[in-house]
């Protein structure tokens, strides 16, 4: 069976036992604050097992994209080097929301593995949970009662908490699970050791492909569990393992997932694929890592998340240098490469996961423009490799570091330079250098999340959208949360006026009166469906009304931001054209930020078109149209834009601001007519990455001051210049006149250098066969010295030269050496200038025949001027 039949006769067998099929959720998990990335099949339906929201159907099944390369699960540094380690897999799997349970859950598995998908009975092997006394929990007789049905009792096993007690974090939701194994070895192999002795043994040959976990228990923050109202069944299964096991191979990367990109690469690298997993093995490293890494990158970019310094986009980022780092170094392509494999990634998934195929061109764009900017700072970090101080006979590991972490160099990339230079490595210094930062990421993301505690019980309702007031609502729960040593209290309300943080728009924030305390709300945030409040402390009674009251000032100037985003969205698709669409936002009261799609800058002139087209439509006060619980097909046939990377349930609202105009989907909150915004004004346009431009602008008073202030400081200028009128002119007269002035003193000083040259000339010494000048000089230019040091090399010949100065008040000391001398005697201005440098506290470098240092200690001068004839005379 191919990959795509595989893939669909899991969803089959599902949808006949009444499963609803439904999309992969985005990789990038934007309404979980504890996750970064989605890592597990389960996450999109955390909420349903939290108890928070109810689902529409009781059984589930689909297949989704997953990442596993930060914070608990890092598996980054793995990938390539073993045969099924990945950043980005398919997580098949199917779900139960108190509905059916263990019985029917053990029972379909083995139908599905073995009448539908016909793998070995003989081969198979199931694990169960041992129990933890410890903690309280009995062993897992039911499922060993309901595997005894299907397989022998030597072919069932007992695993520990570690193998099989699946907990959703440190508190929350948990239970005992059931591991499904494959023994993959041949018969003769099967027959010297019995594959029950493998189980859970890495590389061993036997496989685990399914993970069935029954959610029965919630664990609290004292550790001590709870047995939940409902109990849910959370399978999931590997497809890229289930490949390897159904196609026979040996490796996930043998699979028709992964051959068609192996065999592209070999082609354009002229490399061969060997199958082997050494580590010495570096182009098959390479390949199966390039081969991996695209689809991490390519659909994370498509769900949303562009590469960036920080968050989600600095994890993208990483693993993109990652793949370049494998193919520059090993593969020896210089060239950007990842991109060419987009369109053959596309038409791969075009079936599973759509999202790529329909943005392939851009996204190919974003990953090739990484990719360029990357190839250069690799360069540059070949360079620094190049200049490090081994004095001290090892590349120190403080170095190594600095490689790793600034120039994105692997730690054995450094290795293999400094084994071909023959130059031992600092790996303890590297290790502790790594290990600080780890600690500094760990101390910066500490977090401790305390219990939920209950005072009501009841379910959230938002009403954020009629009212900024709720006059009577109640606690439900609350909790308290320790960041970066720091305690967050935190609320949540049975009806809310409060809108949480989310689709870019920051959170309400305003205050409760709770009996005779009045509390403020610092912020609101989302986790899932739940609307938590931050507020700065407690109330002394938490059982009383609660009156809540959102900060309307705020409020109206973030909606008015938010409102805008709508109309200039609508303003780009007209005046930019269609393919101008979303691709980010940040909404706040000051502010709006916008991202899109768009090749090229964007003019002055479309600009101020764009500007003019939204401001008509706020002076044409259009009012809102909102559409609540808004079916999703009835949106899409209405023409609503829809974006990619974003999560639509079955029901939506949708916003309107004119038919003809502007209509989206969109949670977040509006003004009841554009005329309320006031004034739209753009103050920045710019590039964000290839292909995806950023507008940021300001309305309503934020503009009318912008305007203020622009006014005033024209005023001042004209009153600088004494000009009524035409302050542009009058500027642009005054900066031809500095210009000429300054071309002038360019000359002065230029002459000034020329003028020492014949004195320097004359104080030529013969040293070693050479011509030897060194000089302290008083000249405060860089440029007029390099040309005075050129102008003397080109009268001599066979020369070093060497001046210390004093430019702009800092020392500098420059040294430049004639071609001939360079290859003759093998002296280098880079490592001289190197050493002269020490005497003024300071250090540069450069090439073979020029180079420059700067420093801190000018009264080192003389010291570096008199050392630089002694290294000549040591030639």
């Amino acid at each position: 069976m191919t990959a795509r039949e595989i893939r669909q006769a899991f969803l089959d067998f599902f949808a006949s036992k009444a499963h609803k099929i439904v999309p992969s959720a985005p990789l990038v998990n934007k309404g979980d604050p504890t996750l970064m990335f989605t890592n597990a099949g389960m996450n999109q339906f955390k909420d349903y097992f939290l108890g928070n929201q109810t689902p529409d159907v009781r059984r589930i099944a689909d297949t989704q994209k997953c990442l596993r390369v930060s914070g608990k699960h890092n598996d980054l540094e793995d990938v390539g080097y073993d045969g099924t380690h990945h950043t980005m897999f398919e997580m098949l799997g199917n779900w139960s929301f108190g509905d059916y349970f263990k019985e029917e859950a053990i029972t379909w598995s083995w139908e599905l593995l073995t009448e539908v998908l016909g793998l070995a009975k003989d081969r198979l092997y199931a694990t169960v949970f041992e129990g933890d006394p410890a903690a309280n929990i009995p062993p897992d007789d039911e499922a060993l009662s309901l595997w005894l049905r299907f397989l022998p009792q030597e072919h069932i096993l007992y695993g520990n908490k570690k193998d099989n007690f699946w907990e959703m974090g440190d508190t929350g939701p948990c239970g005992p699970c059931t591991e499904i194994h494959f023994d993959t070895r041949s018969d003769e192999e099967r027959a010297k050791n019995p594959g029950r002795d493998l189980v859970n043994v890495d590389n061993s040959g036997v496989v685990e492909i399914w993970n069935n976990v029954f959610i029965q228990f919630n664990r609290k923050a004292d550790k001590s569990l709870e047995p939940l109202p409902e109990q849910h069944v959370d399978t999931g299964m590997g497809f890229e393992r289930l490949c390897m096991v159904l196609q026979e191979k040996k490796a996930t990367y043998d699979t028709d997932i992964f051959t068609p990109f192996i065999q592209y690469i070999e082609k354009v690298s002229g490399k061969k694929y060997t199958f082997s997993y050494e580590r010495s093995a570096k182009s098959d490293i390479a390949m199966r890592v390039i081969s991996d890494h695209i689809r991490a990158i390519a659909f994370t970019i498509a769900d949303g998340q562009l590469p960036g310094n920080s968050g989600a986009g600095y994890v993208i980022r990483r693993i993109l240098r990652r793949a370049v780092r494998y193919y520059y170094s090993f593969l020896d392509i210089k060239q950007p490469f990842l991109h060419t494999l987009i369109p053959m990634l596309a038409d791969a998934f075009s079936g599973a996961f759509p999202e790529l195929k329909a943005q392939q061109a851009q996204v190919a764009r974003i990953i090739e423009s990484e990719e360029t900017a990357f190839l250069n700072t690799l360069e540059k970090g070949l360079k620094r490799f190049d200049a490090l101080d081994i004095s001290s006979g090892q590349i120190k590991g403080e170095d190594a570091f600095d490689l790793y972490d600034t120039f994105g160099f692997p730690i054995d990339l450094t290795q293999l330079l400094a084994q071909e230079a023959n130059i031992p490595v600092d790996m303890v210094g590297f290790e502790a250098a790594l290990q600080k930062q780890k600690d500094r990421s760990r101390a910066d993301a500490a977090k401790v999340v305390g219990d939920w505690l209950n005072v009501h019980e009841g379910e959230v309702k938002f009403e954020g959208y009629d009212t900024l007031v709720v006059e009577a609502t109640k606690v439900l729960k609350y909790r308290t949360v320790k960041v970066k040593n720091q305690d967050q209290y935190q609320l949540v309300l049975q009806a809310t006026p409060f809108y949480a943080e989310s689709g870019g728009q920051v959170g309400d924030k305003g205050y409760l009166v709770i009996g005779a305390d009045r509390i403020n709300v610092l912020d609101t945030q989302k986790e899932n469906d739940l609307i938590i409040h931050i507020v700065d402390e407690f109330p002394s009674n938490l059982s009383l009304p609660v009156k809540a009251v959102v900060d309307a000032e705020m409020r109206e100037a973030v909606s008015a931001n938010h409102s805008a985003t709508h109309l200039m969205h609508a303003a780009l698709h007209q005046i930019l054209g269609q393919h101008a669409t979303q691709k980010g936002q940040n909404v706040d009261s000051q502010r709006l930020r916008f991202d899109f799609n768009h090749y090229q800058k964007v003019t002055d002139a479309e600009l101020r078109q764009i500007e003019d087209l939204v401001n008509e439509k706020i002076r044409a006060n259009i009012p809102l149209e909102e559409n609540r619980n808004m079916p999703i097909e009835e949106a899409r046939n209405s023409g609503a834009m829809m974006l990619f990377g974003e999560k639509y349930g079955e029901v939506v609202r949708m916003i309107t601001f004119d038919p003809s105009f502007s209509r989206e989907l969109c949670g977040g909150t509006h003004i009841q007519a554009t005329g309320q915004i006031g004034l739209f004004k753009i103050l920045a346009e710019g590039a964000v990455a290839a292909g995806i431009r950023r507008i940021e602008a300001i309305t309503a008073t934020q503009a009318e001051a912008f305007v203020r202030s622009e006014l005033r400081e024209l005023d001042a200028i004209r009153s600088i210049l004494k000009s009524k009128g035409e302050a542009a002119r009058a500027v642009a007269t005054l900066q031809d006149e500095n210009k000429e002035l300054r071309k002038e003193i360019e000359r002065l000083v230029a002459a000034q250098a020329l003028a020492l040259k014949d004195g320097l000339i004359a104080k030529a010494e013969t040293l070693n066969g050479l011509q030897f000048i060194s000089a302290r000089v008083s000249i405060n230019d860089q440029a007029a010295l390099k040309n005075l040091a050129a102008q003397i090399d080109n009268e001599l010949g066979n020369a070093v030269i060497v001046f210390g100065a004093v430019i702009n008040d800092k020392p500098m000391v420059m040294v430049t050496i004639s071609k001939s001398l360079v290859e003759g005697k093998k002296l280098h201005a880079g490592n001289m200038v190197r050493e002269l440098a020490k005497e003024i506290d300071g250090g540069g470098g450069g090439q073979a025949n020029f180079a420059s240092a700067g420093g801190k200690n000018a009264a080192g001068l003389d010291q570096a001027v008199a050392k630089a004839r002694e290294m000549v005379l040591a030639s």
